[in-house]
């Protein structure tokens, strides 16, 4: 089964299966498989072509999934970007956004140690 460009795993239910989708989680798919009338226990291989299209269709109509969500988390990191935001800034300086301490840590965001030169101790 194919939702939004991605492949459903067939052995999974489809409760877990549709969190597959960037931009769906567990609260969402419960919700679309609410309004589906669909039993989030059955597997997605189980699944009929109606309840298939019935699941598409409210993914399409009511959630931002995928390359139009990662457009609009971009957007909006432009957009801080360009207005000058504290927030923006530590984007562009690729340091963490959230008042986490950068002395020690914060290696996800800063990427490798940089090795200083001469760093060596003095041999005697």
């Amino acid at each position: 089964m194919r939702i939004a460009g991605i492949d459903l795993p067939k052995e999974e239910r489809i409760e877990i299966g549709l969190t597959r989708i960037f931009g769906v989680g567990r609260t969402i798919s419960r919700k679309v498989l609410k309004d589906a009338s669909v039993d989030p226990h059955k597997r997605v291989k189980n699944l009929s072509d109606e309840e298939g299209v019935k699941i598409r269709n409210i993914i399409d109509r009511d959630c931002k999934v995928e390359g139009e969500l990662k457009r609009a988390i971009s957007m909006d990191i432009k957009r801080l970007i360009d207005i000058g935001s504290y927030r923006g800034t530590r984007h562009r300086l690729g340091l963490p956004l959230r008042g986490q301490r950068t002395k020690t840590n914060a290696r996800t965001r800063k990427g490798p140690r940089k090795a200083i030169a001469l760093k060596k101790k003095a041999t005697l």
